[in-house]
């Protein structure tokens, strides 16, 4: 089995969009703030899926805001975005810190979970 393949394609009306070449059909997670998001939709293409992502609101705002895509079943990251507002930011360092973070909880959450007894 090959690792999924996240491309990017559209962002509008506050729903990020990615088409994923996988396989099989992917289970994913797409988390923002440490917190898995609802309504996210994997859809069926020519070849691959494409997944829509509703941005909340709250995330619309100043800041840099980074949501982590990842195998639903594994916590492996598949992908990753990244919404900036507010005052320019072209050499800003908190959007990789805010981009790290994310990825910090991720492999937390991973950990975790190897380290759980198992039944």
């Amino acid at each position: 089995m090959t690792q999924p393949t996240l491309t990017p394609t559209l962002f509008e009306n506050g729903i990020w969009r990615g088409y994923l070449q996988a396989d099989t059909e992917p289970h994913v997670e797409v988390r923002y703030m440490g917190q898995a998001l609802e309504g996210v939709l994997m859809t069926a293409t020519d070849g691959g899926w494409e997944l829509s992502v509703p941005v909340p609101s709250t995330a619309i705002a100043d800041g840099v805001h980074c949501f982590v895509i990842a195998d639903a079943n594994t916590s492996q990251k598949i992908g990753e975005f990244t919404i900036i507002a507010g005052a320019s930011t072209a050499d800003d360092l908190r959007t990789e810190i805010a981009s790290l973070r994310a990825e910090l909880d991720l492999l937390k959450r991973a950990f975790r979970r190897s380290q759980a007894p198992s039944d």
